[in-house]
């Protein structure tokens, strides 16, 4: 062996599919950058700079004169592998890879507010990010609107004032409802506004923000696309003038950065992503059948069932119905807790979108940042449980449900 077998050689490309390749290819070769020794799995990139070979490589460098990795804060190989693979997924033209999905959030948002603007938002939402819209954004003299539902008048009539920001959350956390993304967007950019969708609960499996005209798309990737309870991590993907103009000089000023490590696990989660979220969406039907038809259950809210109320339009944007379901027991707290008591196989936390089965009760976990009045007008009553439905198999759920049902 050379006693330099140890440095970077190039690696030998083969010629690239001259055609469009199936987003399920993506996500296991897209943005794949081999190192001269030819590993197959994604190689690790564990450091926090990088050096010159001169200082004047390093003045070009910092003056993207020269293409060159400046420090992790910025960007990282794997950071890079894994931003590319999720953009080659969405269908957009650049990720950005943050430290957590509320990073993203207030990244996503942040980026494109200053004192003074406006922004228009979906009622019914994750209570973090209410409380960054409702809350933290009025701090710096920016303006917000909540709208209820899917009238086109409502949202026309919100956009009336000269809005800078849209966002919206479809389906929602954790009673899954729906915003028109299309009618939306239609109408926001009529008076210039920017549409950011957080897409966590369907992922990018399921629904396509972009291809129904938003212009941000933004996760948790701690959910479906690591979905196996392991890391924290963000996503927020768009244009290049976004992610250029606005994102990137907000981001690596700030700082909210990913791991290399949470990175490159976050690359090999999203290999089976396709397979994950088919095969939970695919359960959750099956259990939101089972529950609609117990007595203990007041409403089931999931949008795969004809009984959502805006099942028509969940089953356009989306290809199923996703792997979360709402449920209103017809109870009280108490019954809840007795519920979830009771429970062998699922486990109580307030985690979502991961290979185990999982329940909690947004009023106290979740959602109890926000005042009983907030809570009632999203419909989160005391009763109400979020399922996260996982990868055991669907008969030992049911079965699992039906004994805790039972005692």
């Amino acid at each position: 062996m050379s006693d330099k077998s140890w440095g970077y050689q190039p690696p030998h490309d083969r010629p690239k599919p001259d055609w469009d390749v199936d987003p399920q290819t993506d996500a296991v070769r897209a943005g794949l950058a081999r190192s001269g020794f030819g590993e197959t799995s994604e190689a690790l990139y564990l450091t926090s700079g990088f050096t010159y070979s001169s200082a004047e490589e390093a003045r070009d460098s910092f003056t993207d004169e020269v293409d060159h990795f400046l420090y992790s804060r910025f960007h990282n190989p794997t950071v890079a592998m894994f931003e590319k693979r999720l953009a080659a997924i969405e269908g957009a033209e650049f990720c950005v890879a943050t430290s957590s999905g509320m990073s993203a959030m207030f990244a996503s948002l942040a980026c494109l507010v200053s004192a003074g603007d406006h922004v228009v938002a979906s009622a019914s939402m994750f209570s973090s990010c209410h409380v960054v819209i409702t809350e933290f954004l009025p701090k710096w003299g920016v303006t917000y609107e909540l709208v209820k539902g899917n009238d086109p008048q409502a949202w026309a009539k919100a956009l009336s004032k000269p809005t800078k920001v849209v966002f919206i959350e479809t389906p929602s956390n954790p009673l899954l409802d729906i915003v028109d993304i299309a009618m939306v967007s239609k109408l926001a950019h009529a008076v210039g506004a920017t549409v950011i969708v957080d897409n966590i609960m369907a992922s990018a499996i399921l629904q396509k923000p972009l291809q129904l005209g938003a212009d941000v798309v933004m996760y948790s990737a701690t959910k479906h696309i690591d979905g196996q309870g392991r890391v924290l991590a963000g996503a927020i993907l768009g244009s290049f003038s976004y992610i250029h103009e606005q994102l990137l000089p907000f981001v690596r000023q700030t700082g909210p950065s990913i791991s290399a490590f949470n990175a490159w696990l976050l690359v090999k989660s999203l290999e089976t992503m396709d397979m994950r979220v088919n095969r939970m969406s695919d359960n959750a039907l099956a259990i939101a059948q089972y529950l609609q038809n117990r007595p203990e259950i007041k409403s089931v809210r999931y949008p795969g069932l004809p009984s959502h109320p805006d099942h028509a339009l969940a089953m356009r944007q989306m290809k199923k119905g996703g792997s979360t379901i709402g449920i209103e027991l017809a109870g009280t707290s108490k019954d809840a807790f007795k519920l979830m008591n009771a429970l062998r196989i699922i486990d109580i936390s307030n985690n979502l979108g991961d290979s185990k089965s999982l329940i909690t009760h947004p009023a106290s976990t979740t959602h109890r940042r926000l005042s009983p009045e907030v809570q009632a007008e999203m419909g989160i009553t005391p009763s109400v449980v979020r399922v996260s439905v996982g990868l055991e198999h669907v008969d030992d759920l049911i079965k699992d449900l039906d004994q805790a049902f039972k005692s």
